[in-house]
């Protein structure tokens, strides 16, 4: 069973019933985004997602093409543009409740092929627990996908604790996937917005868990970072250096770079090369099959790429199949 963990649906419906609610606020958020992106690179994003929305929305067609590159199972998350990070507390919820319940509702119609995760409302920390049970315990979802960060709240706020203890009681799979990037206009051309402002999130979110000592007070946390990881695994000498030398780079046990064994990362790196690179500082368990489907910027033959890393044939198997299994085994479900 070869298993996809990074693959999105588009939820048109919910995102109508937002702009009905708040329309001046997806006004203001449409316009932060036009700011982060640049009208170019909205413009060729929007007739992309146009092309694709059958298999961001059809389950039928989502499995024909699972079927024409070999993947047997995707775990199926939101696109990240669905967070509405600035959204009320109120709505947030609203947010979060209605999207566990459609992406639960699209999984079962294939039950057999894919799994659902859900989202929080990460801006809203006091209100994260109620709904992680919601997506894990009440809809029967794997866990839950959250960005980088939400308004004022990064990943190593005192406030989330709670969250990051609850969903490693529940044995809930965390997937780490940047939505915008706070570098803002300087992206805003040659879609930096997305080439450089992703991998520069994931290496922020990443740096923030480690250094601020969750993954000590939560060592059996199952966070999976989309796109690699970003940054952090490739420039993770750094990190330690500052660990050694800094002192408020020390509130860690360990050097950081021994708290990427307690992470996955999913495929989502373009280069062989680089998985080859990922499985040396992570290890075989670590390392998970992603495609970022259906996008452009995804793994048109996530598959393929494995199989030409040049990785014996047993952690090959493990990145397409094995640990992508062995990460759902300890799962709480409703």
């Amino acid at each position: 069973m070869i298993t996809d963990v990074h693959a999105h649906l588009l939820l048109p419906a919910l995102h109508a019933e937002v702009e009905r609610r708040v329309p001046g606020l997806v006004a203001e958020a449409a316009e932060l985004e036009r700011r982060r992106n640049g009208a170019e690179s909205l413009a060729a994003s929007g007739a992309m997602i146009g092309a694709r929305i059958p298999k961001l929305t059809q389950v039928g067609a989502r499995l024909s093409a699972m079927d024409a590159v070999g993947v047997d199972r995707q775990w199926v998350s939101v696109s990240p543009n669905h967070f509405y990070p600035w959204a009320p507390e109120g709505l947030a919820v609203w947010v979060a409740l209605e999207t566990n319940r459609l992406i639960a509702a699209h999984v079962a119609e294939a039950p057999k092929r894919l799994t659902g995760l859900g989202v929080v409302p990460l801006q809203h920390p006091e209100r994260i627990v109620e709904c992680l049970d919601d997506a894990v315990l009440g809809r029967g979802l794997a866990g839950v996908e959250i960005s980088s960060f939400a308004g004022d709240v990064e990943l190593s706020d005192e406030r989330l604790e709670p969250f990051w203890a609850r969903a490693e009681e529940l044995g809930a799979v965390v997937f780490l996937h940047p939505f915008g990037c706070s570098l803002d206009e300087r992206l805003d051309r040659f879609y930096l917005s997305n080439t450089v402002g992703q991998p520069a999130e994931n290496a922020v979110a990443l740096s923030h868990l480690i250094f601020a000592g969750v993954l000590d007070r939560y060592p059996s946390l199952k966070i999976v970072a989309a796109h690699g990881g970003g940054y952090l695994p490739f420039a993770i000498g750094r990190s330690d250096r500052a660990w050694r030398v800094r002192p408020e780079a020390q509130r860690c046990e360990h050097a950081p770079s021994t708290y990427l064994r307690r992470l996955w990362f999913d495929t989502v790196v373009h280069d062989a090369a680089a998985v080859q690179h990922l499985v040396e500082i992570a290890g075989a368990s670590q390392i998970v099959l992603g495609s970022d489907f259906p996008f452009d910027m995804g793994i048109d033959d996530p598959v393929s790429l494995v199989r030409t890393a040049d990785l014996p044939e047993d952690v090959s198997q493990r990145i397409l199949s094995g640990n992508a299994d062995a990460l759902l085994q300890t799962t709480v479900r409703a």
